[in-house]
């Protein structure tokens, strides 16, 4: 398992603050992520769970979490995802992301990233990371992909 993965597993030995912690310090490697204020709340290989709080600070013009805040979060757990499944002998970078927004994101969403073990035994080039928000009522308010391109590492 990747270093990333044991410290998931050694700050959640702390109830509620473990994942608080873990969170701040994730976000501290891509700064970025620390803008929406996230959570990291569920981690192992192949799944990854954020929450993106519906916060003044995420929000857009109409008073719900800015689809930005939301990209934003589906990143960071696929990236969370992607540290702790990959093979040892293989690297990962982002291609892209294709989304659609299927309803209003008015409650903290909680973002979700998936894959197969198998796309990451057998990738050499594309990947497809399967993603979505789910506002707290079980809607989801946004799905759709983030590519990577997988490669061996060089010797």
């Amino acid at each position: 398992m990747s270093q990333l993965y044991d410290l998931w597993k050694s700050f959640n030995r702390v109830p509620v603050v473990g994942k608080r912690a873990f969170s701040v310090a994730f976000a501290k490697k891509a700064p970025y992520f620390g803008s929406i204020h996230p959570l990291v709340n569920q981690l192992r290989p192949n799944y990854a769970e954020v929450i993106v709080p519906n916060r003044k600070g995420n929000h857009n013009h109409i008073g719900t979490v800015h689809a930005i805040a939301l990209c934003n979060g589906l990143e960071m757990a696929m990236g969370a995802l992607a540290e702790v499944t990959i093979p040892r002998d293989k690297r990962w970078i982002p291609k892209g992301m294709t989304v659609s927004y299927t309803a209003k994101a008015s409650s903290d969403i909680t973002c979700i990233a998936e894959t197969d073990q198998e796309q990451w035994d057998t990738a050499d080039g594309d990947l497809a990371v399967r993603v979505k928000g789910i506002r707290e009522d079980g809607t989801v308010v946004i799905e759709g992909t983030i590519d990577l391109w997988v490669t061996l590492k060089k010797k």
